[in-house]
């Protein structure tokens, strides 16, 4: 018999809304998920903005990932999306992801979209296990760095005919 790692809510995952004394712990893991982190500037200026909405996964009173979007008429669009190092692959990014698909509707917002570095593989394999799909690549998309970047996309069924058919990159 194999031992399963725990997954879901067993750990004890709470979801909710960021409020400002996250910002210390999402600061730290955004430090340490990626190369090039957003500053606690630009946390700010983001969540500043009326269409824009942060998420933290709580396990034990302590903030372990983090989520930013935007609401569009038509798509939520992720902006950041990190999960602390030592709490990967036990399920909280799915679980987050999984609360975040819950707020799509058929008639309304039925599309997620999301940006990922062409470098970042387990970003992408992330993605595309949870059922989205790469429909772009972004030319020097990045102001960091001249990296591309993949458009993601999750489609609700009933949306899936109005996403864009997958682009294929230049030679």
């Amino acid at each position: 018999m194999t031992a399963t790692p725990p997954t879901g809510n067993s750990l004890g995952i709470h979801v909710r809304w960021m409020i400002r004394r996250d910002m210390l712990e999402v600061s730290a893991i955004e430090q340490e998920a990626f190369e090039f982190p957003w500053s606690e500037e630009d946390f700010t200026r983001c969540l500043r903005q009326r269409n824009c909405i942060g998420m933290v996964a709580e396990i034990a009173d302590s903030v372990v990932a983090f989520m930013i979007y935007e609401l569009h008429r038509s798509r939520l669009h992720i902006l950041n999306f990190a999960v602390l190092r030592s709490h990967r692959r036990l399920g909280i990014g799915t679980h987050m992801m999984e609360k975040l698909v819950g707020k799509l509707t058929p008639d309304r917002r039925g599309l997620i979209a999301l940006e990922v570095r062409e470098t970042n593989l387990a970003a992408q394999l992330f993605f595309r296990s949870l059922g989205f799909r790469a429909t772009a690549v972004l030319k020097d998309f990045y102001q960091d760095t001249t990296e591309d970047a993949y458009m993601m996309q999750y489609a609700l069924p009933a949306a899936a005919e109005a996403m864009p058919m997958p682009q294929r990159r230049a030679a």
